[in-house]
């Protein structure tokens, strides 16, 4: 196979800008670094089509080592023919090449083996020869196999043996898996049923109770939500597929003379194979198939919230007071300025048992004075919403001028930090309570800069991160830090080791030689200078470089995205004009005097000198959007204040397949299921939200049990709506719910959703696949 041209043609995109890409993957290159300073070379190819070309260049290479791996196998055996080899050089797929060479893979003993270990494959060649004789002709036949050293004593034992063979090589045969897969992905159906012990029992599978689903329709979220069900002997799950149609296919490969003698015998093999071989090996395949499909729409949600969650607004450089709350055990207070850097820590006891209320305010308000706090930063965790209660009134007697903003954070991941490595790394003489409430400041200024230190899957913003392959959604998580990290630039006199190894071209070894390096010699004063860190070589250099800021360097392009190999340009720019670069440098009048075409030449294209003119326009800039807060309603601090109808600000948490959870200050995230996020139709719940998005929602559902929260994001119409539109527009709906009961169409529980709604048939059609 010629992978470059199959890429070419899989994703149809220029042989030029295929063949350039992978040849930068071979050197080294990494995504970030291909995606900005050689778009001349890849054509512009942004991340996106870079990442889905390098997971395609890997895939087909590793098809191509299995490939090499299986051809020799075969060979040795001795078995390889023409067609067979040009099967296996001619497929795409890894799933069927394994299919491919399963006839040829050693196996462990099972009844066929056995049935040939006993000599009776001659037998099971005779029955698929014999089907124009009589029965009797087949019971002759096995005397001459009988074997009793082997177990086969008599003719029925023979025969069995015989029908075992065949009926394995029916399950090995590769167009024969392959077409009862697509039998099943086609029509067949995912069916979920209660264990005996829940039945009558609540729980969160409750709709999975009696659930039937086509493979075709089933979206990643229910996969996953039936498994884990079933993973936690909640569910009994299992695939139905049409069996008549499966029957009919398998008989009219080897049963090519119904009339015969030997069809029954055949027949048998046939029933033995679907029942004992195929259907659970085509079970097994279709539930990996769907466990794939769901975990990569699942690292897609969580890769997306992610890269919300890290490129949200930062505060910026203030001074901030962080609260991690409790009740019994106070609330832990750390200040660190504007830098990041910790500064002193306390403990106050403002709520009961305690409450030490008046000594815990003096307490914060000494703080606030002391390092001239521009935030303060409440947990949002167990006592949140008192402990904001408490700091907003104790803002309020203060002067308007000395008064700081208080903002509520999100506390997710703020413990594993507390107790991870870095922490410990980080601060080794405090508690890991005061390492959470320094987290909490920290992430406040600068998102990003802190959640890279955080396992991403223990920051809350992930859909049945548990449960898909953990190795696989590290890489996908991986590629997202990666992104964000290189997107925004890193100050390298100020970013973390966490940080730096995230950094084009860097890993963990080099992030930590640049931090030891910073600490025995103080700040990099240029670019050039971070040469110097051992380990860090040209190559790395060129890859890193761009990504790397110095503030304060007396090189005005070294805190821009501007790479030093173009720092020559710049300078020819601002010489053809008759000026400096540091003139040059955020002066747009002046850059627009310079003629682009002029500077385009072999090497350097529009799209580079575009970026460079538009990185000289504003240096340095944080592609992240304006700071926001939400505003939480200080009546409402638990579940039970919650009613029908109330209109709440909150912000949001997570963006799942079927929804949005939004944190509206009660410690229980409400669900904006992706019905109720829009009177218009929502096909995607990520094209409307976004983690860290404030929203206002409207509770329309509470479930104190259950600690569940129904919110939505619909207009509701207003009391003065013109009465000919309300006629105009009730008995619509009245109808559509008329004519489309969820409860009639998929079963107890199932949402009346409209891609439901496209894809269902009539009732005839489903009873038809029912066993």
């Amino acid at each position: 196979m010629n992978i470059e041209s199959q890429l070419v043609a899989d994703l149809n995109l220029q042989t030029t800008k295929v063949r350039n890409a992978l040849e930068l993957f071979d050197e080294g290159a990494t995504i970030p670094f291909i995606a900005r300073y050689r778009k001349e070379r890849t054509g512009s190819l942004d991340e996106v089509q870079l990442r889905d070309l390098l997971h395609k260049y890997t895939y087909y290479r590793e098809l191509d080592e299995r490939r090499a791996a299986i051809l020799e196998s075969i060979t040795e055996q001795g078995k390889l023919t023409p067609e067979l080899a040009d099967k296996i050089n001619r497929t795409l797929n890894k799933t069927e090449l394994e299919d491919l060479y399963l006839p040829y893979k050693p196996k462990r003993t099972t009844r066929a083996t056995r049935a040939r270990d006993a000599g009776l494959e001659p037998l099971a060649r005779f029955l698929v020869e014999l089907q124009t004789s009589a029965v009797d002709g087949a019971t002759e036949e096995a005397t001459a196999y009988l074997n009793p050293e082997k177990g086969i004593d008599t003719v029925e034992k023979a025969l069995s043996g015989a029908c075992d063979i065949l009926a394995e090589e029916l399950a090995d045969n590769a167009d024969i898996r392959k077409w009862m897969r697509e039998l099943a992905s086609a029509d067949g159906a995912f069916v979920s049923e209660v264990r005996r012990e829940f039945e009558g029992k609540k729980t969160k599978f409750e709709m999975y109770y009696n659930f039937r689903e086509k493979v075709s329709t089933l979206p990643s979220h229910r996969i996953m939500a039936m498994l884990r069900g079933e993973h936690e002997k909640v569910l009994r799950i299992s695939l139905d597929v049409p069996r008549e149609a499966a029957l009919g296919y398998l008989s009219s490969t080897l049963i090519h003379h119904p009339e015969s003698g030997a069809a029954e015998l055949l027949n048998r093999a046939v029933c033995d194979s679907l029942e004992r071989l195929i259907l659970p090996a085509t079970e097994t395949e279709i539930r990996k198939e769907l466990r794939e499909r769901a975990e990569t729409e699942a690292f897609s949600v969580f890769g997306s919230n992610l890269r919300a969650l890290l490129l949200a607004p930062p505060a910026g450089r203030k001074a901030i007071l962080a609260i991690d709350p409790g009740f019994r055990t106070g609330c832990k207070v750390a200040v660190v300025d504007d830098t990041g850097k910790f500064m002193e820590n306390v403990t106050i006891y403002p709520h009961e048992p305690q409450n030490r209320t008046s000594e815990s305010a003096r307490m914060v308000e000494d703080l606030i004075d002391k390092y001239s706090v521009e935030l303060i930063a409440t947990g949002n965790g167990t006592a949140g919403r008192e402990t904001a209660a408490f700091v907003s009134k104790l803002l309020e007697g203060r002067p308007v001028e000395k008064r700081p903003l208080q903002v509520t954070v999100s506390e997710a991941g703020a413990s594993v930090y507390s107790a991870s490595e870095v922490a410990i790394k980080e601060f080794p003489e405090l508690d890991l309570t005061v390492r959470g409430a320094i987290s909490i400041a920290r992430r406040l200024q600068d998102p990003l800069s802190e959640l890279v230190k955080i396992d991403p899957k223990a920051i809350g913003v992930g859909q049945y991160q548990h449960d898909v392959n953990q190795n696989r959604l590290k890489e996908s998580l991986d590629e997202v830090v990666e992104s964000c990290v290189n997107s925004v630039g890193v100050d390298a006199n100020l970013a973390s080791e966490e940080l730096l190894k995230y950094v084009s071209g860097l890993n963990r070894l080099i992030a930590a030689n640049i931090v030891s390096y910073r600490d025995e010699h103080g700040a990099f004063h240029s670019r050039s200078d971070i040469m110097k860190v051992p380990g860090l070589g040209s190559k790395k250099f060129q890859l890193a470089a761009g990504f790397l800021r110095i503030s304060g360097s007396s090189h005005p392009l070294d805190n821009s995205a501007v790479h030093p190999e173009r720092y020559d340009l710049v300078m020819e720019m601002a010489r053809r004009i008759g000026v400096t670069v540091q003139e040059l440098v955020g002066n747009g009048e002046l850059i627009k005097k310079i003629d682009k075409a002029a500077f385009v030449n072999g090497e350097v294209g529009l799209p580079t000198i575009e970026d460079i003119l538009h990185e000289l326009e504003k240096p340095g800039r944080d592609p992240r959007a304006r700071f926001t807060y939400a505003k939480f309603r200080e009546s409402v601090t638990g579940i039970e204040d919650l009613s029908e109808g109330m209109l709440l600000e909150g912000t949001v948490t997570n963006v799942t397949n079927f929804g949005a959870f939004v944190d509206i200050g009660v410690h229980q995230d409400g669900l904006v299921h992706i019905s109720e996020m829009s009177d218009t139709f929502v096909s995607d719940p990520n094209k409307v939200l976004s983690v860290g998005q404030v929203v206002t929602v409207r509770v329309v559902k509470v479930d104190s049990e259950l600690k569940r929260i129904g919110l939505s994001m619909k207009k509701q119409p207003s009391p003065d709506m013109d009465r000919e539109e309300k006629k105009t527009r009730l008995p619509v709906r009245e109808q559509s719910r008329r004519n489309t009961d969820p409860k009639k169409l998929f079963g107890k529980g199932e949402p009346n959703t409209p891609q439901k709604l496209k894809t269902i048939k009539p009732k005839i059609s489903i009873k038809r696949l029912m066993p």
